[in-house]
């Protein structure tokens, strides 16, 4: 028997529970999920509950799988580009193809097997074994700053920024076409897509509130390297957001229907700026990951006369 738990993030909020587990660990089939409610095996905060429950941030959910086993999910000596740390958090500059958490198909090899080696015992255990010391995520081929937590009282303190909202966050990214307006916000609710759960799409009738400001760094002849800033933090939300405005982000194989012809491994999109209350000394901090090789790269060598 394998013990499951983990605390909801955001973005599972309004979400029907057994979607909401689903979710969450892939390798568990909705028919399972919803057997194991049926049976009154499924907790959240620590009470049974029926398959209409949609979850809340920061609930707890808990549940015993008699048939499935999770694998054992090891510390590994992957190198980390680390930008700050002390007794509470770390910040690390996640490169580009790095899964942040173990997943079907992802058990060894993410960001969660490095923290582990590197920090021993000292990781937040508030989202269960799969997600130690793991409170905000960026996909695979985002690059740039992600925090992590050494403890629960840390733990807790970051979530409860990202829930109000209060965390900066910039990203640089290098968009389709060119962007005339110096600066913008894309407010446009963004939910799950119906015709494939793996992807997010903008859903005026069941997607969530979602704001990203952006403001334009550099034109080119084709493209646009603008700064966002997120005033929400949804699934994909900047993928999402700059591709319903016909920018989509240069290299998305999910969101981008034109051909790059750079060769990219996923999205021109990078997390720089993470600004935060630290948990214990209250003051404000901010670090800065910088741009890849391959994205500042990718920049000097179009044509300087492209520039505008």
């Amino acid at each position: 028997m394998i013990d499951y738990s983990f605390t909801c993030y955001e973005e599972l909020s309004d979400m029907r529970i057994d979607k909401c587990i689903s979710d969450m660990y892939e390798d568990l089939s909705r028919s399972f999920i919803q057997k194991l409610i049926k049976d009154r095996k499924v907790f959240v905060n620590d009470k049974p509950v029926k398959a209409s429950y949609k979850v809340s941030c920061d609930d707890k959910v808990s549940f015993t799988s008699p048939d499935n086993v999770l694998p054992d999910i090891l510390p590994e000596n992957i190198p980390l580009d680390i930008l700050y740390e002390d007794k509470d958090i770390l910040v690390v500059n996640k490169p580009k193809g790095m899964v942040v958490h173990p997943a079907p198909g992802h058990y060894s090899g993410t960001l969660v097997n490095a923290v582990m080696y590197h920090c021993k015992n000292d990781l937040s255990g508030i989202n269960g074994v799969m997600r130690p010391g793991i409170v905000h995520r960026i996909d695979m081929n985002t690059t740039g700053s992600i925090l992590v937590c050494k403890n629960d009282k840390a733990h807790l303190s970051i979530a409860e920024q990202l829930k109000v909202h209060s965390i900066k966050r910039v990203y640089t990214a290098l968009v389709h076409g060119v962007i005339m307006e110096d600066e913008g916000m894309i407010d446009a609710p963004i939910g799950r897509s119906e015709k494939d759960r793996k992807k997010m799409t903008i859903n005026y009738k069941n997607g969530k509130t979602a704001v990203t400001n952006y403001k334009v760094l550099k034109r080119f002849d084709k493209y646009t390297l603008i700064e966002c800033r997120l005033q929400t933090g949804r699934t994909h939300q900047i993928r999402v957001h700059l591709s319903s405005v016909n920018h989509p982000i240069l290299g998305d194989d999910v969101y981008c229907k034109i051909k790059t012809p750079y060769k990219l491994q996923g999205q021109t999109l990078h997390a720089g700026v993470i600004g935060f209350v630290h948990p214990s000394t209250k003051e404000y901090i901010e670090i800065n990951a910088p741009l890849p090789k391959y994205f500042n790269d990718l920049i000097n060598n179009f044509d300087g006369s492209d520039g505008l």
